[in-house]
């Protein structure tokens, strides 16, 4: 038992490696130890980890990531790629940004595979969320009206507005592979993730 306690201790006070270094600095073989490493970290904080403290560090990562970098492409960026990483059982991670001319959200930084480009305000689940202005989880998009399918994969989501000084610029979304993925927990923490990665950002 007291080693069960100190291995999740170890795990979740121990961040995931992170390196940003010349290419030379590292030997493929060390390269692959370090990915490997960064996985086994990985599943066993899933084992050990509840979801809330699971989100707590991944936006304390976030925070350290970003820094005091103030480039919103950039920061983006990095925000997809984090959470694509962390989030368990997702398929896409991303964010539309809002066009005014068109009045149409355009695909944004994310990971995952290809998807929409534009999306109508008010249209589907991210139009829907950025016309509300609020959070929106989908259990299962087969049964949101007007659902945009960019992923017939996808079964849930949740689509998180990205609001700036008041101004709603854009939108965070994550996609699901199966139903019921998302819950108020996970919309309680995203909305923290975005509000750090907003608060440094030059819009």
């Amino acid at each position: 038992m007291v080693c069960l306690i100190f291995i999740k201790d170890l795990l979740i006070k121990t961040p995931i490696v992170y390196y940003n270094i010349e290419e030379n600095i590292l030997t493929p073989q060390s390269r692959k130890i370090i990915i490997l490493l960064n996985a086994v970290v990985k599943t066993l904080r899933s084992a050990y980890m509840t979801k809330e403290s699971a989100y707590s560090l991944t936006n304390k990562q976030l925070s350290a990531v970003i820094g005091d970098e103030t480039n919103f492409i950039a920061n983006l960026s990095n925000a997809a790629a984090l959470l694509f990483e962390n989030l368990p059982t997702i398929n896409w991670a991303g964010f539309y940004l809002y066009e005014p001319t068109s009045d149409e959200l355009v695909l944004g930084p994310f990971q995952g595979k290809v998807a929409c480009i534009r999306i109508q305000n008010g249209k589907g689940v991210c139009g829907t969320a950025f016309a509300k202005k609020e959070s929106i989880f989908v259990e299962d998009v087969n049964q949101f009206p007007g659902h945009i399918a960019c992923d017939a994969a996808s079964q849930s989501e949740i689509v998180v507005p990205l609001i700036k000084e008041g101004h709603v610029i854009g939108v965070l979304d994550i996609d699901a592979p199966i139903t019921s993925r998302f819950d108020e927990i996970d919309q309680k923490y995203l909305e923290e993730f975005v509000q750090i990665l907003l608060d440094p950002s030059i819009i």
